[in-house]
């Protein structure tokens, strides 16, 4: 059960509360931050969706990046959902299962080896980037892509690790099995979200 309080339906708006009710038992769970801070989580959603409407960097990179990072977080839910705009632009299972070992991928472009191994070193020790590594990512990319990645990243790696500290998962395939295990998202049963 997620560590957030449950939703008292009867303090939520109108339109809030119309969703809420008709909402699955998995839109309810990703619903509850929401519901408890709607103004803060509006803002933080409307970041995403900047940077989804104005970003030029294609939306399987963006996907793949997003799944790395919910395996270095060890944020399920994160892991389970796969985005509708990744999945548009040619996500498909065989390339998130290349995301195990995705410096050895023949199925992954350079430039999203190259976006995979920054979001790495971001997620795990962010102290050894250097100039190394941003003259990488520029043999792949512009310095307007090299921010929105940033950008992705930041989002990707503070939001999946507040996700997996609330311990939203109840709803998620497989949970009671896997709870114990280190998940992947080349092993998890998965959902599709909208964008």
């Amino acid at each position: 059960m997620t560590r957030l309080a449950e939703i008292q339906v009867d303090t939520l708006s109108d339109e809030m509360r119309a969703f809420f009710e008709g909402a699955t038992p998995r839109d309810k769970m990703l619903l509850t931050p929401t519901a408890h801070a709607p103004v803060l989580m509006k803002g933080l959603h409307d970041f995403a969706d900047l940077l989804g409407e104005h970003g030029t960097l294609p939306g399987r990179l963006v996907e793949l990046v997003r799944l790395r990072i919910a395996f270095h977080n060890q944020c399920r839910s994160c892991m389970a959902m796969r985005y509708q705009s990744g999945l548009d632009d040619g996500l498909t299972e065989d390339a998130v299962c290349s995301l195990e070992k995705p410096d050895e991928a023949p199925d992954l472009s350079d430039a999203e080896k190259a976006a995979l191994a920054y979001a790495d070193i971001s997620a795990t020790n962010h102290f050894a980037i250097t100039a190394q590594t941003f003259a990488e990512l520029r043999e792949h990319f512009t310095e307007p892509q090299i921010v929105e990645l940033g950008l992705w990243v930041a989002y990707f790696i503070g939001f999946g690790r507040m996700v997996a500290a609330w311990d939203m998962v109840e709803e998620l395939p497989d949970t009671s099995e896997a709870a114990a295990a280190k998940a992947a998202p080349w092993s998890v049963a998965t959902f599709v979200v909208g964008r």
